[in-house]
């Protein structure tokens, strides 16, 4: 009998948190506790509503609880140019999901589900950190609970700023809190994200499958693909989200190093930056499993393969 990875997913929906739900929906080997929001891709009232329309949309019935809508020390900034002003532009979503969030603030909950936990829950965070940070600093006790964080967010270079990833940006104070907290972290920057491309090929490929979830994906996708070639002048949306739940999924599509990373929260043109030691030039303990590659064909194949379970 498979044994299932139990994880509280903290996102901002967004097209490739919206995937990364799906995708643990679908997946005998992920049990959702439960889905926690904050503002990031866009408000948290969007992401919110993103994830209960997602849930809506998988049949999944987990607690959504709503999170921060700013950063521990500045106002919330958004990446509409790539979501759009809904958070999942391209795709037609109810004006008002079906299910609605649980009368408890998401750091409340995180505290709450890891304290009364045998230490076997996983987080996984796809946006910025800062419902994982306030929840460690509100309760301290819950940090040994934490089985691992599975994270996706920084890297070795920028795509928000030349030197920062988008989700440690919003909020890099929150994201040295976690990274200096001594919780096991599996990280997934854009070094690895950037491999899990979704091409005008991999879309026909989930064209294919020819059920309500695989053609939604393939919506969300082909503007994930299109924002991406405007703004970036890629040709592909990676799907830099769904790589962490393809690893609590499958570990061995993934490669890492043990390395130590530092958050840069000063530095007047590096503020967010990750700072990856892999030439261990600082002779700090490691503190970081960080991704620095993907299986590709192996990933495209769980991809669809998970899809067609609905």
């Amino acid at each position: 009998m498979t044994s299932k990875e139990k994880v509280i997913l903290d996102c901002d929906p967004g097209h490739d948190d919206a995937i990364s739900i799906i995708l643990a929906t679908l997946h005998e080997k992920v049990d959702i506790v439960g889905i926690t929001t904050v503002g990031g891709n866009v408000s948290v009232e969007k992401t919110t509503k993103n994830a209960l329309n997602i849930c809506d949309l998988v049949g999944l019935n987990v607690p959504v609880a709503i999170g921060a809508n700013r950063a521990l020390t500045k106002p919330l900034s958004v990446a509409e140019s790539i979501h759009g002003e809904s958070g999942l532009d391209g795709p037609e979503l109810p004006e008002e999901p079906t299910l609605n969030p649980i009368d408890q603030h998401a750091v409340d909950f995180i505290i709450e589900k890891l304290l009364e936990s045998d230490g076997d829950i996983k987080l996984v965070p796809t946006g910025p950190l800062t419902n994982i940070a306030l929840a460690m600093i509100k309760e301290p006790k819950i940090i040994p609970k934490i089985s691992e964080i599975v994270l996706m967010g920084g890297g070795t270079f920028g795509n928000w700023t030349p030197a920062a990833e988008f989700n440690i940006w919003v909020d890099a104070e929150a994201a040295k809190v976690v990274y200096e907290s001594g919780v096991p972290i599996r990280m997934f920057g854009l070094d690895v994200t950037h491999q899990a491309l979704a091409t005008k090929e991999v879309t026909k490929r989930l064209q294919t499958i020819n059920n309500d979830v695989a053609d939604f994906v393939v919506e969300l996708l082909d503007f994930f693909i299109h924002t991406y070639k405007e703004v970036f002048d890629f040709d592909g949306g990676p799907v830099h989200d769904a790589c962490t739940i393809a690893y609590l999924i499958d570990p061995s599509l993934f490669t890492f190093k043990h390395v130590h990373v530092d958050i840069e929260t000063k530095g007047e043109f590096t503020y967010g930056m990750t700072c990856v030691d892999l030439l261990e030039t600082t002779g700090k303990e490691p503190n970081v499993y960080f991704a620095d590659a993907l299986d590709v064909d192996r990933f495209w194949d769980l991809f669809d393969e998970t899809l067609q379970k609905f």
